[in-house]
């Protein structure tokens, strides 16, 4: 039989200040690109790769799109593994953020491990995941290799999202509730079959995690002019209505197109890197 809760008050008080302390540490509105956002930059990253394994991630389109979203659905099981998913930058000084060592270890000798988790790990989970797929490409693992893919592409799109990267991930800090899932989220879902997406080629990439730091203070280069359009696209507006989203969408769009190519172009390079180190392995047919 269930033990009730209220048999063991302690425990219970124990519990109840573990969830309030997560939702403080990591909040659950820091979502940036909604499941849309995921699936595109994965289709995309598929037409990126050369021939030689293009066919095997076109094979595993489906799989690849199924499983686009992994770790949001982590997150509702394992709330923790949220602080894979972003970087707060600016808890880290001024731009370009040198303070914080790309370095992982160096980073936590110098920060803490609670401070540098508290913050994020994304750019070093994507060097996490960046080995796991060359590993399973090395071993011939490849359903193993399939999901990696899938969630090393995950976590490469979010460094490519703005508010993954800042700790005003909400608007909370200028008065701008909701506007990481206005412009990551509403705008794809509303306009997506207008985008024009221009992912380039494929490349090798030397430094998977120091990479990944690129992309996230490239990003973060483009905060305030989001921030900016939304300001601008809400003016004499009581509402974020069809009105609001037409403005947003026209003032931001060159950037959210531009982030959502890049981050296929990267995708399809990490995939491509992962391959190369792993000694370019026949991929099965």
């Amino acid at each position: 039989m269930r033990r009730r809760l209220t048999e063991d008050p302690p425990r219970c008080a124990a519990m109840l200040l573990a969830v309030a302390t997560f939702f403080i540490v990591f909040p659950q509105s820091t979502r940036a690109w909604g499941r849309h956002g995921h699936k595109l930059v994965v289709s995309d990253a598929i037409d990126t790769l050369p021939p030689d394994i293009r066919y095997f991630f076109d094979s595993n389109r489906e799989f690849l799109l199924a499983r686009a979203n992994d770790p949001l659905d982590q997150v509702a099981k394992t709330p923790a593994q949220k602080r894979n998913q972003f970087l707060r930058l600016d808890k880290y000084g001024r731009f370009p953020f040198d303070s914080l060592p790309r370095s992982y270890k160096a980073a936590i000798e110098k920060f803490g491990k609670s401070k540098i988790e508290a913050n994020g790990l994304l750019p070093w989970q994507i060097g996490v995941y960046s080995q796991k797929l060359t590993e399973d490409m090395k071993a011939g693992h490849w359903e193993d290799a399939k999901l990696d893919a899938a969630l090393l592409a995950y976590y490469v799109a979010e460094s490519h999202d703005p508010f993954s990267t800042t700790d005003n991930f909400d608007g909370k800090l200028t008065g701008q509730i909701g506007v990481n899932e206005r412009f990551g989220t509403s705008l794809i879902d509303r306009y997506s079959s207008f985008f024009p997406m221009r992912p380039n080629d494929a490349a090798y990439i030397h430094d998977p995690t120091d990479h990944a730091f690129e992309s996230c203070l490239n990003s973060h280069a483009w905060l305030e002019p989001i921030l900016l359009a939304d300001r601008n696209a809400y003016l004499g507006e009581n509402a974020y209505n069809d009105e609001y989203f037409d403005r947003f969408y026209n003032q931001s769009a060159p950037t959210l197109i531009r982030q959502l190519s890049e981050a296929a172009t990267d995708v399809g390079s990490y995939w491509l890197t992962a391959w190369t180190n792993a000694g370019k392995p026949s991929l099965p047919h």
